[in-house]
């Protein structure tokens, strides 16, 4: 992968997204200097998270995230750089990132499916492709488990949740997802993996309409994880 990688930059050189400084051979996606500097989602920053957004509607049994999401640094500019410059090798990254930095911790989950949280079809119009599927794959190709893009189906075009307090959110994430392979749900356990979670409504959502339909367990996971 360097060589090629080298062979190519010799052509087109890659560029950080988060510094637009030229990527070295052996840096992937991200300079060094940059993943360095990325705030890593500790034990007791996770516990917080799920204690403020998941634990009282007992919707979501676990969560984790491997990165602080923060306004104007790095990762915000990684992230952009997948949902607005059609990045999604850099999707991949994070999802490979994930599953080796938190393995162990899902691996305990003993999950079935990796479901990545889906897009209405108008919204990956776009954008080009889903960002949270191609994490998926990263991370399903370090753990080797599957991912399954069609049991959850995005039937409801939302504005986005950016701006809108969690009240409305929750309103306009509700009703949002319908199930397309019920067969495939029953006493199954799931993990859901978003980009970004943020008041975590649309996990909710999603993991409230696998249960509804007979999933075990539902489990979360992240690349960064905002206040």
């Amino acid at each position: 992968m360097n060589k090629v990688n080298g062979f190519f930059d010799f052509f087109i050189p890659r560029q950080c997204p988060g510094c637009n400084t030229k990527l070295l051979n052996g840096e992937i996606a991200i300079c060094n200097d940059c993943l360095s500097s990325i705030k890593i989602a500790d034990s007791e920053r996770i516990k917080t998270e799920f204690e403020r957004k998941f634990l009282s509607t007992k919707i979501i049994s676990d969560f984790t995230a491997l990165f602080v999401f923060e306004k104007d640094k790095a990762i915000q500019s990684y992230i952009h750089s997948i949902k607005y410059n059609k990045r999604f090798l850099n999707a991949r990254y994070l999802g490979k990132l994930i599953g080796e930095k938190l393995k162990i911790i899902i691996k305990k989950w003993e999950v079935d499916y990796i479901v990545p949280v889906p897009l209405h079809r108008l919204r990956i119009t776009e954008r080009g492709f889903n960002q949270s599927k191609y994490i998926a794959i990263g991370i399903s190709n370090e753990m080797d488990i599957k991912v399954s893009n069609r049991i959850l189906k995005r039937i409801k075009y939302t504005e986005t949740q950016t701006n809108l307090s969690l009240p409305e959110r929750e309103k306009n994430i509700s009703g949002a997802f319908k199930i397309m392979r019920e067969r495939s749900i029953i006493n199954k356990t799931f993990l859901l993996v978003d980009d970004v979670i943020t008041t975590g409504a649309t996990i909710r959502e999603c993991g409230k309409v696998l249960l509804e339909a007979g999933a075990n367990n539902i489990y979360a996971c992240s690349a960064a994880i905002a206040d």
